[in-house]
């Protein structure tokens, strides 16, 4: 029978390509790497690919791990946990050569991701040009993994690599997670490593896996806007070259540019689309913890009611897909932006204020320090202090004030409302203003109230309420809020309706 010149083709390749796995030499993850952090404490985990039934033996500190590749090629290694230090060198050595990673670290390792507002680099932020010149720092290691969507869970990253902190290196970095890794370098004495793994603009659901999605009947609201989202694929699309048209035709003519609706790649915003191509292939690395800045992408009305649940079983999912216990999970709160109706901000706030229901996560409030007229405000130092304030009680055991006023309970006191905080020592307005606060009667219509701070409380009334049952604060895309603790920090805004 005569073979196709084709498929002789694709079977040559494949053939070549069995060959090379046949006698392919030992070799290791991009994350596992030269400039490496290792996470302290926790059994140090190597993997990799070899021959199958190829032995391969690990030594790292004086400790050796022996074990044989499977039938797929594939190996892994642990060996005994140490106490931060270095820099030290891992050797991995197969039957035919020994890789070296040199200059490697242990000390913590944390994960920052999310979507723009994690992603925003240290250039663009507004203290860039007083921090960056001083940024060089070789106890504070980076890794920029790049954006790739996939249908399936990878094993491998692409083309990433560790680099020390320096003014070039933290140039592209995350802004956030950079000054949140100058911090607890300072703070704790130990080595640092973030990898940062962010793609703006883009939903909670695309960081979850598919099987985390798909087991609770709870989240189908996600694929029904994913399907929505298919369906007008087509035309948009079609509205991609008139809409470059009609820029081309103002620009010639002298005109203002005409602004369209931003159309995300269909993929990026795809469920499990980026879980499997940008955090998956990081789940065997022992980690310190999490930082997750996300959420403004979730906000359009299609998409909000379903955050609440959605953003509880990503943290659980990640937890559960790492396998190394209710690591710290210290998210930041959606910051005061304008947006437009077709949103509802205050929601996504409320989904992420009761996610601290879960072990161990700490939530950075920044309604505060946003802008009105900016989805990405320029202070990410503020941020970055605050999620270090965060990690340094919930993970390193400091005591500490880490967080703003947080709701606890209403309850009535005649025609008032009381409202009882945690976190609350010195409650203060800032500005002398208490604003935001509103109350709402059986009919669930909230009108603004008068507030008065009471000790660890806050007093709420309204003459045109005269029963009040409900309170809420700063329930708006872009609310004034004013209200703070002893220690400075934000209070979170809240609705007291489940």
């Amino acid at each position: 029978m005569r073979i196709p010149k084709v498929l002789r083709f694709s079977l040559g390749l494949s053939l070549l390509f069995c060959t090379a796995s046949i006698h392919a030499e030992v070799s290791l993850p991009k994350v596992l790497a030269s400039h490496m952090v290792i996470q302290r404490d926790l059994p140090v985990h190597i993997w990799g690919w070899a021959t199958a039934g190829e032995r391969v033996t690990a030594s790292f500190r004086g400790q050796d791990g022996t074990t044989a590749a499977n039938d797929l090629g594939q190996w892994s290694i642990y060996l005994p946990p140490g106490a931060a230090g270095g820099p030290f060198q891992l050797a991995v050595t197969g039957a035919t050569s020994t890789i070296t990673l040199e200059d490697v670290l242990v000390g913590d390792v944390w994960i920052a991701s999310g979507q723009s507002n994690m992603e925003f680099e240290m250039r663009k932020a507004s203290t860039a040009a007083t921090d960056l010149p001083k940024a060089a720092n070789d106890r504070i290691r980076l890794m920029i993994v790049k954006k790739v969507y996939s249908d399936y869970p990878l094993t491998d990253l692409d083309g990433v690599s560790w680099i020390a902190s320096s003014p070039e290196s933290a140039k592209e970095f995350s802004a956030v997670a950079w000054y949140f890794a100058r911090e607890i370098e300072e703070r704790e004495h130990v080595p640092v490593g973030v990898i940062d793994s962010t793609w703006g603009g883009t939903v909670a659901e695309a960081w979850t896996s598919l099987t985390a999605l798909g087991a609770d009947p709870g989240l189908a609201a996600v694929f029904t806007a994913r399907g929505h989202m298919t369906e007008r694929e087509a035309s948009a699309l079609l509205k991609e070259p008139v809409n470059a048209r009609q820029v081309a035709e103002a620009k010639a003519q002298g005109k203002p540019v005409p602004k369209f609706p931003w159309h995300p790649v269909l993929n990026m915003w795809g469920p499990a689309q980026l879980w499997n191509g940008m955090i998956a292939p990081l789940t065997p690395f022992p980690i310190r913890g999490v930082l997750w800045y996300q959420g403004e992408s979730n906000s359009a009305l299609e998409r909000a009611p379903t955050y609440e649940r959605l953003f509880q079983t990503l943290i659980e999912d990640w937890r559960r897909q790492w396998q190394i216990g209710d690591f710290p999970f210290l998210y930041v709160q959606i910051s005061n932006f304008i947006s437009t109706p077709l949103e509802d901000w205050a929601q996504i706030r409320e989904a992420q204020r009761r996610a601290l229901e879960l072990r161990n996560t700490g939530m950075v409030v920044t309604i505060d320090i946003g802008n009105p007229d900016n989805v990405h405000p320029t202070d990410k130092l503020t941020v970055g202090r605050r999620l270090a304030l965060a990690a340094r009680s919930i993970s390193y055991g400091e005591q500490l004030e880490y967080s703003g006023p947080l709701y606890r309970q209403v309850t009535p006191e005649g025609s008032s409302l009381r409202v009882w905080f945690d976190h609350a020592e010195s409650l203060e307005a800032k500005d002398g203003a208490l604003t935001g606060f509103e109350v709402a009667g059986e009919d669930g219509q909230f009108v603004p109230a008068e507030a008065r701070i009471a000790g660890s409380s806050v007093l709420l009334s309204s003459p045109t309420v005269p029963v009040p049952t409900a309170a809420r604060y700063g329930w708006a895309n872009s609310p004034e809020c004013h209200l703070f603790n002893g220690a400075g920090l934000p209070a979170s805004p809240f609705t007291s309706l489940k």
